[in-house]
């Protein structure tokens, strides 16, 4: 129960996330809607949906924009269609990455998705050559805690793992399914976390620094800036002075 939690890296990629609020709204109504698709309009039954519902609320988004997302899910209302695709390629000095979209125009994703990839030194490769590096997990970080009292609580809620750093910065991993049960549970026994998600998790990593870091953020944005693009995850660690 000893490791790294990337705690660094984690405040890093949420700054640039509120940089980006402009587009986070879009992003959210396309998952709440593809959620309520595929599992469903009831959050309590849908762990994905009550995910994404606990993201459009820390984001404040309205209410009314939430339910008509639910509603276009679940064929109450009339909605465009979308579907789920994954790309998977490599960034700089090899770095894994895989990209989640979520379209209504599967020809106009795959191309800019490849453009992203080319322009910014990466490369667009085939269906699962990088995913068995990552593992489907939710996260929850710790700061100014109680390590052995988070820890029990963590463990007696169901948490998989308690992962604390050197500098006692604490992660509880989950399951996805159990992450919103899991938060919830923490919350009541007065632990409120700093951040967390369900995210893909790579398993074996690669520390970038300097240019190669400089160069790796900039390919994610690019992804990240897609229209499409609902999510990056990459097996890079990127070290900016």
């Amino acid at each position: 129960m000893a490791g790294h939690s990337k705690w660094a890296n984690i405040q890093h990629k949420k700054a640039r996330v509120d940089a980006k609020r402009g587009k986070i709204f879009t992003k959210l109504i396309k998952e709440i809607t593809i959620a309520a698709k595929l599992g469903g309009g009831d959050p309590a039954s849908n762990p994905r949906l009550r995910l994404a519902m606990d993201k459009a609320w820390d984001n404040n988004m309205p209410k009314d924009n939430v339910q008509r997302a639910i509603d276009k899910g679940t064929g109450n209302l009339e909605g465009v269609e979308y579907v789920e695709l994954r790309y998977e390629g490599y960034g700089i000095a090899g770095a894994a990455l895989m990209v989640d979209c979520m379209t209504d125009n599967k020809t106009r994703t795959v191309a800019d998705v490849r453009h992203a990839f080319t322009k910014n030194g990466g490369n667009l490769g085939t269906d699962g050559c990088v995913a068995f590096n990552f593992e489907h997990q939710g996260y929850l970080v710790f700061v100014n805690v109680n390590e052995d009292d988070l820890m029990e609580a963590a463990l007696n809620a169901g948490a998989e793992d308690v992962i604390i750093d050197d500098e006692g910065i604490i992660e509880v991993i989950t399951s996805p399914a159990q992450w919103a049960d899991i938060k919830t549970k923490l919350e009541e026994a007065g632990f409120k976390a700093e951040d967390g998600d369900v995210t893909m998790r790579a398993q074996n990593t690669i520390e970038l620094s300097g240019e190669d870091a400089e160069k790796m953020q900039k390919l994610i944005d690019a992804l990240e800036d897609l229209d499409d693009v609902q999510n990056v995850y990459t097996s890079a660690v990127l070290q900016f002075d």
